[in-house]
Order: C-alpha cells, then structure tokens, then sequence
C-alpha cells in the first residue's frame, strides 16, 4: 500500500524531546537523545537534527548539547561527520551495540514490573484516544503510522512499530503518559533486540495493531483497551519464553 513520505526527524522527535528542567540540564538532555536513539526514532545512519534545532527544543546551550554529543560518541550511538554534509549521525545498531551488550544492559532490568507498567501505559492510551475521540488530522496521523508498519522490511519492523506505539500515545493528550511511555518503550526495545524477530508472531501482531486502530477510530474505549491488552500480553509471553 503507498503512504505518504515518512515525517521529518523534528515530527518523529516530538513526542521524546521537550525542555529540561534547570538544575539537571546535562543529564536529562542525554536521557531524552538516549531514548531518540534507543527508540529508533532516527534510523541507525541518519543524521539528528542540527546543533542549534535541538538545543532549542531541549532547552540548553549548544556548549551543553555538543558536551551530551561528545558522551554519546564516546558511547559508540554516534558519530561526527564533517564537510557540507556533515553533522551527528546515529550509528547502524550492529556496529553500536553486540549482543553481549545488549545482554550486560538488561542484567539489572526488572522484566515483570518493566512489562505490567508497559501494559497500564498502553491500555490507558489506546482507551483515552477511543473515549475522547480523534480529530480528522489526529485519525490520519494514526493510520499513516499504521500503514508504514505494513509490508515494512525486517529490518526496519521494530523501529516503524515503536512510532505507531508512540503516536498513540502521544494522541492520548497526556504529555506525562507520553514521557513514561517513551522510557519504559526505550527499555522494551533493549529486551527486544536480545530476541529473534519472527515472522508469524509479527503478521499476528499486525492483525491486532489493525484492530486497534479500528477500535480507536470507532470510538470504542472498551474494544481498544481490550486488543491492547491483549497485543502487551503477547509481547510479554515471547520476551518471559525467551529471557525468563
């Protein structure tokens, strides 16, 4: 099915960035480019936006941001390119992090409370979308984001389905909703990529991802909530078979 160009990196940031708190600058600016990474809300060899772009939207200055950046690099998420088209680039997520990384990171992560929270943030979402009804430009958001994860290459699945997770959340009108979604979301995407992708469970998961949408744009609060439930329930099933 064709869609539409995919949104700027500014749209696909939105939900994620927003200014810091005085006090904590440094830390919360890289907790927030931390989630855009893990997030995949810019691809692995894409370009984040530019130096001044984002130390407006965090809220610092561009000493603090490029001292963020350098953290970053010095991680192994980005690298700096010079010339007419340079700038900070994410890094491919195979060159960034191994498997053994991947493994040392979730060592510490309480799974059961990481994915029953995950359940109570979606569930909510996807309800207060249907209850309150989206507007005609909030519905086309929604199945754009829908239709992007259809037919989307392998690799590229989990970054496209965490974008329709966080637009519905974002929809929801809760910009706290939308800030705990995008954390626990980044710690779920870590726990996901210690798993397989599988094809069967992935065609399973956009039949749901599809009755969701139909719920939510029907109105109906009890249905959404429902499919939700049960799209968190099956995630949560192949991350315990599989990492317990």
């Amino acid at each position: 099915m064709a869609v539409d160009a995919e949104e700027g990196p500014a749209d696909r940031l939105t939900p994620v960035l927003r200014p810091v708190r005085a006090g904590n600058g440094f830390e919360e600016a890289l907790e927030q480019i931390l989630q855009v990474v893990r997030l995949g809300l810019v691809p692995g060899g894409e370009r984040l936006p530019a130096e001044r772009d984002l130390a407006e939207r965090l809220g610092i200055s561009r000493v603090t941001l490029r001292e963020v950046l350098k953290v970053l690099q010095e991680q192994g998420l980005v690298e700096s390119r010079r010339g007419r088209y340079g700038g900070t680039f994410v890094r491919p997520r195979a060159d960034a992090v191994g498997e053994a990384e991947l493994r040392r990171r979730i060592a510490g992560v309480d799974m059961e409370d990481v994915l029953r929270f995950r359940e109570v943030l979606e569930v909510g979402a996807a309800g207060l979308c249907a209850a309150y009804g989206l507007t005609e430009e909030q519905g086309g958001r929604l199945r754009q984001a829908l239709e992007r994860t259809e037919d989307a290459p392998l690799a590229e699945y989990r970054r496209l389905d965490t974008m329709l997770h966080l637009t519905l959340a974002e929809l929801s009108g809760s910009p706290s909703l939308v800030a705990r979604y995008a954390a626990v979301r980044a710690t779920v995407n870590d726990l996901l990529d210690c798993i397989p992708l599988l094809v069967r469970n992935l065609e399973h998961s956009q039949r749901q991802h599809a009755a969701l949408v139909e719920a939510v744009l029907d109105g109906d609060a009890d249905g959404a909530r429902e499919m939700m439930r049960e799209h968190c329930v099956g995630t949560a099933a192949l991350l315990r078979g599989f990492l317990a």
